[in-house]
């Protein structure tokens, strides 16, 4: 087996993991500007804008002509970022109300295409208009939870504003990792101790810095987040220290006790196809080949995928109709799936366990039936109700390919794609 195909069918498992992390709620710049402010956290002056003459209007009576406005896109690098448009940067200084507007009239719209996004880009809904505050210096924070302590921790850094898995790489010593109690919170005494650590020189800083820390672990906590960084956390030039930017990640599973939060989802910056899954209760990841993937279980869908790149195969997307699904299920995967132009062949992978072949077979014939499927069809069913499956393809007279053979279904899969 070509060792280069092997490194692939490897990596796809990690891939689909990965992909799913996107599924971690995360808000536009200005709903985390909103709640650090509620806990008590400085930042710079910030107002958003949906439309061009809303940002001329903010620009006009915000007391301050020296503002910077930044497209709300839910990715990283947004000030070396394109818009589909051809406009360069997500983020610009702002010297007057008209040039807010016309900014503005670039940004909101339009996609922002930057190392995050991926080439299609992300929609452009709104921008936010923010007071410009001189950093004397810039710092790195981040509140996650670690496997290594298993529990919560605070990273922190005196090398802000820059990327820090770069900086790791170069200094581990620059990287301060405290440990935090979950049920404690960061003492006054241990968040002063990281502050000088830092190099904050005042007393005045210092206090600033460790209240900040204190708050940022409160809202880790109060709030089901997953991630909290702030990048940069500046010292100004007149001695105030503000987070200039922020970047949350909330649990999915608090979604029940965490309404207010999850209120601010915006499925303009998702997949349309994952979202439609979620909707369905479908675990759906898309991806860019061109063989349909339709599997019951997480385990088996991921070694679905490596099997068809053994095979020269890519897979489109990962699909876990899960144990409880019903024919009606079956027929809203095959519309996601067919929705995919990319999309050449279609694989049906069931091991009937939990889940009912005869269940996965009535909705294929279903789907089959009603969406005039056009591209070919491969299923193999193994397990409950497998020969009764059988019989229903059989007797349906349809272009339905059925194997018993994992192998030899993905092989068939990954040609009639070609």
């Amino acid at each position: 087996m070509d060792s280069m195909l092997l490194r692939k069918a490897g990596s796809l498992a990690r891939q689909a993991a990965s992909a799913g992390q996107r599924r971690f709620l995360s808000i536009h710049e200005y709903q985390s500007v909103t709640l650090l402010n509620s806990y008590g956290i400085p930042t710079p002056k910030s107002i958003a804008a949906k439309t061009p003459q809303e940002a001329y209007d903010v620009a006009k009576n915000f007391g301050n002509d020296q503002l910077v406005i930044k497209a709300q896109v839910l990715a990283g690098g947004r000030g070396k970022g394109k818009f589909d448009s051809g406009f360069q940067g997500g983020v610009h200084m702002v010297g007057s109300p008209e040039q807010a507007q016309e900014y503005a009239s670039k940004m909101i719209g339009s996609k922002l295409i930057t190392k995050q996004t991926g080439a299609a880009g992300r929609i452009c809904n709104a921008v936010m208009l923010a007071e410009r505050r001189n950093p004397a210096h810039e710092y790195y924070v981040a509140v996650l939870n670690d496997r290594a302590s298993q529990g919560v921790v605070l990273v922190a850094s005196s090398q802000g504003g820059m990327n820090i898995e770069e900086v790791a790489a170069k200094d581990p010593d620059a990287i301060i990792t405290t440990p935090v109690s979950f049920k404690n919170g960061l003492s006054k005494q241990e968040a002063i101790s990281v502050a000088k650590k830092l190099g904050f020189k005042t007393e005045a800083t210092q206090e600033q810095a460790a209240d900040i820390f204190i708050n940022l672990i409160k809202i880790f906590k109060e709030k089901d987040a997953t991630q909290i960084e702030i990048n940069p956390m500046a010292e100004t030039d007149d001695g105030a220290v503000l987070c200039m930017d922020a970047k949350f990640g909330f649990d999915d599973n608090a979604e029940f006790r965490q309404q207010d939060i999850f209120a601010l989802r915006d499925i303009t910056q998702e997949e349309p196809s994952e979202v439609e899954a979620q909707k369905a209760n479908l675990n759906f990841i898309k991806l860019d080949g061109s063989v349909g993937c339709l599997v019951n279980g997480a385990g088996l869908a991921m070694a679905t995928m490596d099997v068809l790149a053994l095979h020269g195969g890519n897979p489109a997307n990962f699909l876990d109709v899960g144990g409880g699904a019903t024919p009606e299920t079956v027929k809203k995967a095959f519309e996601i799936l067919l929705a995919d132009p990319k999309v050449k062949s279609i694989f049906i992978n069931i091991f009937g366990g939990i889940m009912r072949c005869d269940y996965i077979a009535e909705g294929v014939i279903k789907a089959t039936k009603e969406l005039s499927l056009n591209i070919p069809l491969v299923v193999r069913l193994k397990g409950t109700k497998e020969q009764e499956a059988k019989d229903m393809i059989k007797a349906s007279g349809l272009k339905i390919i059925a194997f018993d053979g994992l192998d030899e279904a993905a092989e068939r899969a990954v040609q009639l794609a070609a």
